[in-house]
C-alpha cells in the first residue's frame, strides 16, 4: 500500500558547477532528515553521496547517486513546537502526529557531478526528475558548468530554485551571485531571503515572505533560532519584499487587484502564486546559506516543499508521451496507479554484490516483486525478481513500487540506458534519452594475456553503465579505442577497470575525436557489377548529396520513382551510405550532418542482390561526398581561467597561440576572468602548463561548446597524421 500521497513526492536532482557545494548540500539534507546520524564531509572523504573510491580520493562526484528521505517543513514543525508548549502532553503528542502527517514529504534526491567530463549523468538525470535545486558558490556566482546544467534543465522543462552556498567565505556576494544569475541564467529569478552578513560575518537569514531573521544554533545549525531583523538591514529587506510582492502579483489578476487595493498580500498567498509561477518555469525562487556551516538548508528543504512540483503537478505542462508499440500513434500516461504500468530506465551501474543495478523512474501504475514487464524497445520481456530503494549505494528491498517512484531492479539482463519498461498488455516507447558524442579517444593495450580476457568484460560493463563510453577497433593495427568526453572521464574509466575489474592497461596519448562533414552539393553514381559464372552480382545506384546544418546528422531520403529499384534494396543502399560514412572521406573520421538523396539507379532480375546495392550505394557516396567539398571538423571547447592580474598578459597570449579566441573578461573578487573558445587539440597538458605560467595559482574549467572547421594547414597536419 502506498505511504504517501502522489501530491506529497518531490523527485529532485541538487545540480551545479564542480565545487560550488552540492554534495555537502546533499550530506546535510541526510542529516537533517534523519537518513544519517553522521554528517560526512566532502573533503574528509567521507560523504555518504559520494561512495566510489575515486570521488572520496579526488572530492568530486563521478557518478550520480541517488536517495530517498522525508521532510516536515519547519513552519509545521513549528507549530507542533507551539502546541507542545500550549497543550496538555497527551493531546499535544496527538496533535503533532496529526501534524506531521499531514505535511510529512517524501523526497527522492539525485546528486549529480559537477565536473564537464560526466555531463551525461545530469542529462539523464534531469530526464526522470520533476525539479531542481541549482547550487551556486557564493563568491564564484554563475560558473560555466553552472550555465551547461541550467540550459539542459531548460531543455526538459524542470522547474528549480537557487541556493546561493558558500556565503561564509572570503569574497562572498549574494547580490552578485544573485546578478550574475539574472544576466547569464534567467531575468526571472527572485531572492526570498537576504543572509544577515557575509564571508566570517555570516551569521543567519531574512525570511522575506514572514519578514523573520532567524540564526541557527546548535553543533550541527539544527536549531533555527527567531530574531529581529538588524536594523541595518531593516530599509532594505522592506523594500526587497515589496519588489517580490509586485513581481508575483503579475502572475494572478485578482491578486493583482487585491494588491493594488491594499497594497500587500498573505503569506500564504504568496507561497500560492510563487509555486504556480515556479512550476510553470516563470519564477525562479532564490535562496542563500552555507551548507559546510550549517546554516539555509532546512530551509532550502522547506522551499522544495513550497514550490517544486509533484508528479500530478506537471502531468498538464508535462504529460507523460509515448508512441503506441504497434501503431506509433502518440499515447499519454497519467501520473497515478491505476493506469498501465510505465517506466523508464534511465541508469545501469555494476554493484559488487547484486550484479547489474537497473535505475528507474515510474511514471504510471505500479510495479510488483515477481512481475514480469515488457522491454518496449528490444521487444523482451524481464521478470523482477528483486527491487530495491536505493540510499546511495546501500540497498533497502521493497516489494512494491508505485507512480513517482525512483528505484532500482536487480539483475535485469538485457535492459539498457533510456529503454521503456512497460505492462505486457499496454506496450508504450518513452521518448529516449539523447546523449552527446565522444570528444576525445585513447588507444589502450591489456598488458598480459590475462588482462586481455578480462579487458572485454570490462569495457563491455562500463559501456553499459556509461553511454558517453565507446569502444572501437583499429581495423589497421588491430588496436582497441576507446573514446570519452574529456581526459579526466577516460582517466575515471581505466582506473575502474583496474579497481574494479582487475584489468592492467598501457595507455596512449589523448587522440581528438574530429569529425569530417562536406560544404556544398554533389552526385555521383555507383555501379558494383561482378560476373564469375554462374549468378552474378549488380547494383547500380545514383545519390546526392548536401550539407546539412550543423547538429543535423545524416538524413537518408528515398527519392526513387516508378519503381527503378525494387523496395528491398534501398535499405541496403542506406546501409551501404552508413557504413561508408563511418570511414571518413578525408582522414577516416566518420562523416555527419549530410543528407543523401538516393534518385535513381537500376536493377538486374537475376543478379541484383541486397550485398551488391550495399557495395554500390557504398562507392556512389564516396566519390559524390569527394566531390562535394569535404572539410574536417574538430571540437572547440568553452573555457574558463581564472587568474591575478600579474598573469594575464602571459596566459592571454598563450590562448592566442593556441588558435584560441577571447569572447571576455571579466572581474572575480581580485582575480581576472577570461572566457575563451580553443580548440580541444591545443589543449591537452594544459592544466600543467597553466599551473607553470602563474606559479601554481590560475585556475581553469573547460567543456565542449561546438564542431568547427579546420584551417586548411591543420587539415594537412591531420589527414597526414601528424595531429
Amino acid at each position: 500500500m502506498r505511504a504517501y500521497p502522489l501530491e506529497k513526492y518531490r523527485n529532485i536532482g541538487i545540480i551545479a558547477h564542480i565545487d560550488a557545494g552540492k554534495t555537502t548540500v546533499s550530506e546535510r539534507v541526510l542529516f537533517y532528515t534523519g537518513i544519517s546520524h553522521k554528517i560526512g564531509e566532502v573533503h574528509e572523504g567521507a560523504a555518504v553521496m559520494d561512495w566510489m573510491e575515486q570521488e572520496r580520493e579526488r572530492g568530486i562526484t563521478i557518478t550520480s547517486a541517488a536517495t530517498t528521505c522525508f521532510w516536515t517543513s519547519t513552519r509545521k514543525l513549528q507549530e507542533i513546537s507551539d502546541l507542545l508548549r500550549h497543550s496538555s502532553s497527551e493531546a499535544s503528542e496527538k496533535e503533532k502526529q496529526k501534524i506531521r502527517e499531514t505535511d510529512e514529504h517524501c523526497i527522492n534526491i539525485i546528486d549529480t557531478p559537477g565536473h564537464v567530463d560526466f555531463t551525461v549523468e545530469v542529462e539523464r538525470s534531469l530526464r526522470v526528475l520533476d525539479g531542481g535545486v541549482v547550487v551556486f558558490d557564493g563568491v564564484a556566482g554563475v560558473e560555466p558548468q553552472s550555465e551547461t546544467v541550467w540550459h539542459q534543465a531548460d531543455k526538459y522543462k524542470v522547474p528549480r530554485i537557487c541556493f546561493i552556498n558558500k556565503l561564509d567565505r572570503m569574497g562572498a556576494s549574494f547580490e552578485r551571485s544573485l546578478d550574475s544569475i539574472r544576466e547569464r541564467l534567467t531575468p526571472n529569478a527572485h531572492p526570498l531571503q537576504l543572509p544577515i552578513g557575509l564571508e566570517s560575518a555570516f551569521e543567519g537569514v531574512i525570511d522575506l515572505i514572514r519578514m523573520k531573521a532567524f540564526g541557527f544554533e546548535g553543533e550541527h545549525g539544527e536549531k533555527m533560532v527567531e530574531k529581529e531583523i538588524p536594523a541595518d538591514m531593516k530599509e532594505l529587506a522592506v523594500k526587497t519584499r515589496a519588489q517580490l510582492v509586485e513581481k508575483i502579483a503579475e502572475y494572478d489578476d485578482v491578486l493583482m487587484e487585491k494588491y493594488l487595493s491594499d497594497g500587500n498580500l498573505s503569506e500564504d498567498e504568496i507561497r500560492d502564486i510563487i509555486r504556480k509561477a515556479t512550476i510553470n518555469s516563470d519564477f525562479v525562487p532564490v535562496l542563500c546559506g552555507s551548507a559546510l556551516k550549517n546554516k539555509g538548508v532546512q530551509f532550502m528543504l522547506d522551499a522544495v516543499l513550497d514550490y517544486l512540483p509533484s508528479p500530478v503537478d506537471l502531468a498538464e505542462i508535462k504529460p507523460i508521451k509515448g508512441s503506441s508499440l504497434k501503431t506509433g500513434e502518440e499515447i499519454i500516461r497519467q501520473p497515478n496507479d491505476n493506469e498501465p504500468f510505465t517506466a523508464l530506465a534511465f541508469k545501469i551501474a555494476t554493484d559488487p554484490y547484486v550484479g547489474s543495478l537497473t535505475y528507474f523512474r515510474i511514471y504510471s501504475g505500479v510495479l510488483k516483486k515477481g512481475s514480469y514487464v515488457l522491454n518496449s524497445v528490444k521487444d523482451n520481456q524481464e521478470r523482477i525478481s528483486r527491487i530495491v530503494r536505493m540510499h546511495s549505494n546501500k540497498r533497502e528491498e521493497v516489494d512494491e513500487f508505485y507512480a513517482g517512484d525512483i528505484g532500482a531492479i536487480v539483475g535485469l539482463k538485457n535492459t539498457t540506458t533510456g529503454d521503456t519498461l512497460c505492462d505486457p498488455e499496454n506496450p508504450i516507447i518513452l521518448e529516449k534519452i539523447i546523449f552527446p558524442e565522444p570528444v576525445i579517444s585513447i588507444r589502450i593495450e591489456p598488458k598480459t594475456k590475462v588482462d586481455q580476457e578480462k579487458i572485454g568484460i570490462a569495457m563491455h560493463r562500463l559501456a553499459e553503465e556509461d553511454p558517453t563510453f565507446k569502444v572501437s577497433g583499429d581495423s589497421e593495427t588491430g588496436e582497441t579505442i576507446i573514446s570519452g568526453m574529456g581526459e579526466l572521464h577516460l582517466e575515471i574509466l581505466v582506473e575502474r577497470m583496474k579497481r574494479e575489474f582487475g584489468v592492467e592497461a598501457n595507455v596512449g596519448r589523448p587522440q581528438v575525436a574530429y569529425k569530417e562533414t562536406v560544404k556544398g552539393e554533389s552526385e555521383a553514381e555507383g555501379k558494383y557489377i561482378r560476373q564469375s559464372g554462374g549468378r552474378g552480382q549488380y547494383g547500380h545506384v545514383k545519390l546526392k548529396v548536401r550539407a546539412l546544418e550543423r547538429g543535423k546528422g545524416f538524413v537518408f531520403v528515398n527519392g526513387i520513382k516508378g519503381g527503378v529499384i525494387p523496395q528491398e534494396y534501398i535499405p541496403a543502399t542506406e546501409k551501404g551510405v552508413k557504413e561508408s560514412l563511418d570511414k571518413g572521406i578525408l582522414a577516416g573520421y566518420p562523416v555527419i550532418d549530410v543528407e543523401v538523396t538516393l534518385y535513381d539507379g537500376s536493377f538486374h532480375e537475376v543478379d541484383s542482390s541486397e550485398a551488391a546495392f550495399k557495395i554500390a550505394g557504398s562507392m556512389a557516396f564516396q566519390e559524390a561526398a569527394k566531390k562535394a567539398k569535404p572539410v574536417i571538423l574538430e571540437p572547440i571547447m568553452k573555457i574558463q581561467i581564472l587568474v591575478s592580474q600579474d598573469f594575464l598578459g602571459d596566459v592571454t597570449g598563450d590562448l592566442q597561440s593556441k588558435r584560441g579566441r577571447i569572447e571576455a573578461l571579466g572581474e572575480r573578487t581580485n582575480m581576472k576572468v577570461i572566457d575563451a573558445k580553443v580548440p580541444l587539440s591545443e589543449m591537452f597538458g594544459y592544466a600543467t602548463k597553466l599551473r607553470s605560467m602563474t606559479q601554481g595559482r590560475g585556475s581553469f574549467t573547460m567543456e565542449f561548446d561546438r564542431y568547427e572547421e579546420v584551417p586548411k594547414s591543420v587539415e594537412q597536419q591531420i589527414i597526414e597524421g601528424k595531429k
